[in-house]
């Protein structure tokens, strides 16, 4: 099995979704809840994300095939979509891309449940999320490497959970300056992996440059 392929998967979930800096808004928004109720929405937010991305693993290349679209230029996409959140982190902001824009944020409060929007739905399974899953998605397909893949895809999934479930224990002992220094450091590793997806996908679509 590639454990590097398994890693870097696991790194770009990380700090694309950053569990650790979204916990804050994930108290937010359950501030009112009992901590019974909290774990049942950490485990409704966690289930969507892996749906989400399940989803996004399976067919999102299927999905691409269907309005004709090439994986190269997905991937130059998601790869500035990446950047563009990377950014926004390295400036200690929220990215609008998952985090919504200042109308959307409007409506988070009035949502019917949030576990579903806007907790998982865009805040951490967003454009970047699954522009990322696409990508390595076909990367493995086309290198044998699904096995890889699944296991960054699950072990990412399980430090997700743990962490949304434990949030209010982890909100009481972190704090706010550790979460900001997560997101910045977080951001650098992005920044990379996005450079990674532009390299590579000019790299397919001119050949020349090589």
């Amino acid at each position: 099995m590639d454990f590097a392929f398994a890693a870097k998967v696991f790194a770009a979930l990380f700090a694309i979704m950053n569990p650790i800096a979204n916990l804050p808004i994930f108290l937010s928004f359950t501030s009112g809840m009992k901590e019974a109720e909290q774990r049942r929405t950490a485990i409704l937010v966690s289930l969507t994300v892996a749906v989400g991305c399940l989803v996004s693993v399976f067919a999102g290349n299927a999905i691409l095939g269907f309005f004709g679209l090439d994986v190269d230029h997905f991937r130059l996409a998601g790869g500035l979509i990446v950047l563009l959140i990377a950014l926004s982190m390295l400036h200690g902001e929220d990215s609008a891309t998952h985090g919504g824009s200042s109308a959307e944020k409007a409506t988070f409060n009035n949502a019917s449940n949030v576990a579903f929007y806007p907790l998982a739905i865009p805040m951490l399974l967003g454009p970047g999320t699954i522009s990322a899953l696409i990508v390595y998605a076909h990367t493995a397909g086309r290198t044998d490497q699904f096995l890889a893949l699944g296991l960054g895809l699950v072990a990412f999934l399980l430090l997700l959970s743990a962490t949304l479930i434990a949030a209010p224990f982890i909100g009481r002992v972190v704090s706010p300056t550790v979460m900001s220094v997560t997101k910045r450091l977080m951001g650098m590793v992005l920044a990379a992996i996005a450079m990674e997806m532009l390299v590579a996908s000019l790299r397919a679509l001119f050949p020349g440059l090589v």
